[in-house]
Formats: C-alpha cells, structure tokens, sequence
C-alpha cells in the first residue's frame, strides 16, 4: 500500500482546496495519470500519480482545504513494490508476443474491443478546455488532444466532447448545457424544484474570502471623474494598425497602466501598502500593475512585474499572453503574485461607473469605463468629443479624500493629453 501525499505546489503555498476527484475507489491508474484537481491562489492544477495501482481509499472530499503534505488517498501499488521510474514504467518486455485484440469500432473512444477502457492521453498544455470538460473527456475516453474546439479562441466545449464521443460509440455522462448537473434541493410544498443549490468552491470560494476580508479591513471609499479621450483614441488608431502587424493587439490598458505609473511617482502613497500584522505603512519602489480578468472560472488578477521598465508594445503583449492563461485556466501562483495596485476595466464590457473592491493588502484600485460620444458646444458650434469615466477606490487608513481627488485630477491630465504621457516615458 502507498499513501499518496498532497505535493509542493509552489513557493510559499501551505494548502490547497480539492475541486474534483478525476478517480474513484477500485480504479487502476498509471503513472502521471491525474488523480485529483487542487485549487491554490486562484490556481488549479492536477495533482498525477506517483506510480502505478489500485485506488483504495479516498481520504478528503471536493471543498475540502488539504495542507501540503497531507494524505489524498491510498494506492493499492502492485504487491508493494518501489514507486518506477516514470522513463521504464511502460517499457515492452522482451517476451513471446500476444496476439492483440482488433477493435470493432474507432480506436478513439479508448476502448477494446473486450470492453476494457484505456485511459485517453492527459490534455496538452496547449488545449483550451475547463477542469469540467477536460474529466468529461476522460471519463469517457475522449482524446481531448485531437479535438477542434468551438468555443472561443479555439476552447474545447462539452459538445465537442460530445459530438466526439457520439462519433465513437456514445457519450453516456453527457448532459446538454441546459441541464442542471449539481445535487438540487426541492421547494418544500410546491410540487416541483424551483431552487438550486451548490457548494461555494474553487475559485468562487477564494474570490468571496477575498473580498470579505478586504470590506471587513479596509474603510473604502471611491471618488468618480470624467476625462475627454479623444486625443488619446487618436493615438491609440495611430498606433493599431502598425502593432497589429506585430501580432499585437494594442488597447487603451497599456495607456492607463503608463498614466497610472507617471501618477503614483508622484503620489506614492498610492504605491504602499499596510501591513496588518505590524502595523506599519510599505512604501514601494517597484512598479508591479495587477488586472483584472473576467474568465469562465471566475475572476482572476495577473500581474505585469516592473511595469515601468516595459514599453506600451511590450505591455500589451503580456496583457495578451496572461489573458491567454487566465482564459485557459493555466496561471501560476506567481503570476498573480506582488501587485502594488490594481487596474479593473468594466468598460471592456459597457459599464459606465462602478464602486471596485481593493484588493487586499494594496491601498487603492483604478477603474476605467467604456468611451463614449458626448455632444459639446465649442466656439458656438455643436461638436462632440470621446469621453472616458474613471474611479479612484482608495484606503481611507492610508488616503485622504483630497489626496485621492489630488491624484485622479494628475492622472486624468496625463491621459487626457497624451503628449505629457510620453514626457513621462522619457
């Protein structure tokens, strides 16, 4: 027997908390074969097998928070024997051949034709596809490797799981979408369910402990400005075409993270901190901007590190690659680590203002909303002009109310005439 011990996910990680166990008792499962999905710091990975065996016993269940080097489960492994070495675990014995079973329908599905499953490879890195549908596919021996997602960006849907799995004997766990797959309480005395329930976990788990320990803390307060755009949505067409040509997509965000920058060196008590613990105001000389990420997981903050030392072009290009991860559920601990404040861009979505939660231990978080047209009267002519909405939510511990007002009236300035902008990049 073998107990099978929670790993070292990372640098300074103590716990994580089990989404989803990928076994169940009885299974036999190979080496590196994903047993379980941990989340940590917003972070899942799956968790392999050391060895080859039989699933004896499951120690925790999906919710639970497990520290590192606790026992997951037990592995029946093969008499005792030593865990192999992952190179020489599968090699062919020089022995006189069997003669193979011939399968009686596509080889894809994973299955024999005497019926045994044959666990499908492990997803690629480069395939884009939930925890949920990547153990769809390998529930029911579905190559996710060799399929053309639908979704966006080219992620693997469960009707891409489906169709494959259709195609190659049936998919018998499927459910369509619309079709409520969680445990559902009954109304009590209605006659029908009218309610659905689930566990808060995962991601939606860390981004509510979060949050509330972020209002109990901290005393918010946001001030709300307006800035005309204009010359910098000129600037931004000026500079499209030719980024595009570099394969990147250039947006207003890098803009507001240089502005932003510029500000805070005049301002920085918008680049500490508070520690709790000790009591007393950090003060950064470091320039680390988070963002947030609106994914199918929930939300997620990457981090541009040393932002100032990063040009618009190469801003922008790390905005694509962290969205990329982000989207594919893929962002390490570190990715997400050392933000001096954050930057929330509703306006990506059509929101016109909004009061953003800090994120915990940072003193501030910028909004920026979407553009609009606004109809002015210039030199007795009807005109319009682009109009951008911005928030400043600060640490009312740290930032007074006219400091705030102070440092969004600097900060508009510099994106409402992006000629200063560039002085400060000099």
């Amino acid at each position: 027997m073998l107990e099978f011990k929670l790993p070292d996910l990372g640098e300074g990680v103590t716990e994580g908390e089990l989404v989803q166990w990928l076994v169940k008792v009885g299974d036999a499962v190979n080496v590196d074969q994903p047993l379980a999905e941990v989340m940590t710091d917003k972070a899942t990975v799956e968790v392999p097998s050391p060895t080859k065996g039989v699933v004896k016993e499951i120690k925790s269940k999906p919710g639970d928070l497990i520290k590192v080097g606790a026992v997951l489960l037990v592995l029946d492994d093969a008499g005792g024997a030593s865990v192999p070495a992952p190179a020489k675990a599968e090699a062919p014995k020089a022995a006189t051949p069997v003669a193979a079973p011939v399968p009686t329908a596509k080889p894809s599905n994973g299955v024999q034709s005497n019926g045994t499953a044959i666990h499908p490879p492990v997803a690629q890195s480069h395939v884009l596809a939930s925890p949920g549908t990547r153990r769809l596919a390998r529930e029911n021996n579905v190559d996710i490797n060799t399929l053309k997602g639908s979704g966006p960006v080219g992620r693997v849907t469960r009707d891409d799981v489906a169709r494959a799995g259709g195609a190659s004997g049936g998919l018998e766990t499927y459910a369509p979408a619309k079709t409520p797959i969680i445990p559902r309480t009954p109304f009590v005395g209605m006659g029908g369910e009218l309610e659905v329930r689930e566990p808060i976990r995962g991601i939606r788990r860390k981004i509510a402990e979060k949050m509330q320990l972020s209002k109990q803390i901290v005393p918010h307060f946001t001030l709300m400005d307006e800035a005309n755009v204009s010359a910098l949505v000129e600037t931004r067409e000026s500079l499209k075409s030719k980024m595009e040509k570099t394969g990147v997509k250039i947006t207003y965000l890098p803009f507001v993270m240089k502005a932003l920058i510029a500000t805070m060196r005049e301002f920085p008590k918008l680049n500490a901190s508070i520690d709790d613990e000790k009591q007393e105001i950090v003060y950064k000389k470091y320039f680390n901007l988070g963002f947030a990420a609106d994914t199918d997981n929930g939300l997620v903050v990457p981090v541009i590190k040393n932002a100032d030392f990063k040009s618009i072009l190469q801003i922008s290009q790390e905005i694509m690659e962290l969205s990329k991860k982000a989207r594919a559920n893929k962002l390490a601990p570190e990715d997400m680590k050392g933000s001096c404040i954050s930057v929330t861009n509703i306006g990506s979505i059509g929101g016109t203002y909004a009061t953003p939660i800090i994120n915990h231990p940072e003193v501030a978080i910028l909004g920026m909303y979407k553009i609009q047209d606004k109809p002015i009267i210039q030199d007795g002519k009807l005109s319009s002009i682009k109009t951008m909405n911005f928030t400043i939510t600060a640490d009312h511990r740290l930032i007074d109310g006219a400091e705030a007002a102070r440092f969004l009236k600097a900060f508009i300035e510099r994106i409402e005439n992006p000629g200063i902008l560039m002085l400060d990049l000099m």
